[in-house]
């Protein structure tokens, strides 16, 4: 397929208008205005100062929006990392990170480049829900110590430690410091919705923590306390030490960043295209998220995919372009050139109820209520992706999912193929294509294929054959409803053929489709069985036994 490198920036300017603009301005401003305390939390939540967030955010609303492959997505950080970033953190340091960063981005272009957009959609339903859930318990989890205040000098990564350290730690939380989050998350939840549109309640939220902070001299930790503030402006560009011992440690954790970035930013597209009824370049989407994951590291920032959450904001307040991502991208470049020094003001936390509130929302809680209606296998692989999401590793838990769905998915397929023997009295073809009516030379044994013709059928074939006390003389297959067939399945017709002509006994195939057919012409099949064995419809299959026996035509 032809390479084609087109951001939808450059379609929509073609006939963009002042009123786009206008509107696009109003999104873009509110969309970096709700955007600045989740850049800030989720930083945080991964480990790293609190203005990575914030650079992350400003790097992906230019380059997202501007290379991206949607109108409307907004790149940025995002809670489905957090529980990856900080275990890559915790284990690999701050410089490693940087490069696990540039490495996803780097697959997430070679995605693109070999056009798999689109196969991130074959992912099913069960294990994207089932690892979201289990994002949305581990985000919760990291959020616990701030929240409440708990005296830990460190939180271990692994969930089953934490909640360890938690429980033993629980007797030191601080009142002031509970009481501070639990209003914030109160007010983020119960801010009225009209109102959510021009003032977000996190960022309530924050304003009153702040201020109560101040005016009442509250003992908790502030992001000054801890971090020393946020720097006003971009920092340099760094590019850190490549060593091919660092690339080959930190593959296994790139592709993770890169197949969840592919994962979310693409979900985001097709939610985005639902809202203003566009249709999204998924390649495109993949190198434009890998451009900005190589560039988001340079300056000290962290994996960026698309948001969901502050994509559908922007489209409700309007965004209709990317040029509302580009302004979300100034707008919150501008608070780090001006607000900055205040930022250090901040508590703790304030910003761990804005993190259990994006915990909440994101997760897929209403599943567990339909399991039971769901098949037993669906619900399976939510479980065990959940599961493993939690107490492992989202990567295992991904991997094995993904495994168990390949594995049902493949027992499905066999489950609808069908092979039987048919006669006069048990045809089931149509009227077209009966043998009501038409005689069966004696010899002549004819099956019928109905479905995909794969290694999770193939031997089903073989087992009908293996019932018959004793072999026909012409084994005729009906395969007009064979619509795939696989190696597997090849290599059964070739062995069965092989078995026959030992015993000196024949097959003949009726009416197979084009992609049945251009397998076994190009496997060399055909010449081996015969073309003359390859009939058309049944009356000619007939036609073809009665002459391999030597059988007189009825009348």
């Amino acid at each position: 397929m032809e390479f084609r490198f087109r951001p939808k920036l450059l379609d929509t300017l073609k006939t963009y208008k002042r009123a786009d603009f206008h509107a696009d301005l109003v999104a873009g401003i509110t969309v970096g205005i709700v955007a600045l305390p989740l850049a800030m939390a989720f930083a945080i939540a991964s480990g790293v100062p609190p203005q990575a967030g914030i650079f992350t955010a400003v790097i992906a609303g230019f380059l997202v929006s501007g290379l991206g492959g949607t109108k409307v997505s907004i790149g940025g950080p995002t809670g489905a990392f957090i529980v990856i970033l900080y275990g890559i953190y915790a284990k690999y340091g701050a410089e490693n990170l940087a490069i696990c960063t540039i490495m996803a981005g780097c697959i997430l272009i070679a995605m693109g480049l070999a056009r798999m957009g689109t196969m991130i959609k074959f992912i099913p339903y069960p294990v994207t829900a089932g690892f979201t859930s289990g994002i949305a318990v581990l985000i919760f989890s990291t959020q616990i110590k701030d929240f409440c205040g708990l005296a830990m000098d460190k939180v271990p990564s692994d969930f089953i430690e934490k909640m360890t350290a938690i429980i033993e730690h629980a007797g030191t939380f601080q009142w002031p410091t509970l009481l501070l989050a639990a209003g914030s998350l109160a007010i983020i939840r119960l801010w009225p919705g009209k109102w959510q549109r021009r003032v977000p309640g996190s960022i309530i939220a924050l304003v009153l923590g702040t201020a109560a902070v101040s005016i009442f001299h509250l003992p908790v930790e502030t992001i000054g306390s801890k971090f020393g503030g946020i720097p006003q402006g971009l920092p340099a560009p760094h590019l850190p030490a490549f060593t091919w011992f660092k690339i080959h440690e930190l593959f296994q954790p790139a592709l993770t960043i890169a197949l969840l970035a592919a994962i979310e930013s693409l979900l985001c597209a097709v939610v985005a295209d639902g809202m203003i009824d566009d249709q999204h370049d998924s390649n495109q989407e993949l190198m434009a998220q890998g451009i900005a994951n190589i560039v988001s590291p340079l300056f000290g920032g962290i994996a960026v995919t698309g948001a969901i959450a502050r994509t559908a904001t922007s489209v409700k307040c309007g965004g209709r372009t990317p040029v509302a991502g580009i302004v979300h991208g100034f707008t919150l470049l501008i608070i780090i050139l001006v607000a900055a020094p205040l930022a250090r003001f901040i508590p703790l936390a304030a910003l761990s109820a804005v993190l259990i509130s994006v915990a909440l929302n994101m997760g897929e809680w209403h599943n567990f209520g339909r399991l039971l209606k769901w098949p037993r296998s669906d619900a399976g692989v939510f479980l065990t992706t959940f599961g493993l999401t939690v107490a492992i590793d989202l990567t295992v838990a991904v991997e094995t999912g993904m495994v168990l769905a390949a594995m049902l998915f493949i027992k499905r397929i066999s489950d609808t193929t069908q092979i039987t023997a048919v006669d006069g009295k048990t045809e089931t073809e149509g009227s077209h294509q009966s043998l009501i009516g038409k005689e069966i030379p004696e010899g002549v044994m004819i099956y019928r294929i109905f479905g995909s013709f794969s290694f999770g059928a193939a031997d089903k074939l073989e087992s009908a054959l293996k019932r018959l006390h004793q072999e026909p003389d012409v084994l005729i297959l009906r395969m007009r409803k064979v619509l795939a067939m696989d190696a597997t399945g090849l290599n059964t017709l070739e062995s069965l053929y092989e078995r026959l002509r030992i015993r000196n006994q024949h097959m003949v195939l009726s009416g197979p489709h084009s992609q049945p057919m251009f397998m076994m012409a190009k496997a060399g099949f055909v010449d081996r069985l015969g073309e003359e064995n390859f009939c058309a419809n049944i009356d000619l299959a007939l036609a073809r036994a009665r002459e391999i026996l030597n059988a007189p035509t009825p009348p």
